[in-house]
């Protein structure tokens, strides 16, 4: 698991996220930890790197 930092995209507050490599490239959705709104993320990890990261609100 890699800690990943992001803003929230709908209160703004930084959170971390942890990310497993075996999930690269799969989208998927996940609560905010401050306002527990569902945001869609999707990302990369290549040779233990995080090397694309998006994260948008979820529908």
């Amino acid at each position: 698991m890699i800690e990943h930092f992001f803003t929230c995209p709908y209160c703004w507050e930084t959170i971390s996220m942890l990310l497993d490599p075996d999930m690269s490239d799969e989208g998927y959705i996940e609560d905010c930890q401050v306002c527990c709104n569902p945001i869609g993320i999707i990302f990369r990890i290549e040779d233990g790197a995080v090397v694309y990261f998006h994260s948008q609100r979820a529908q």
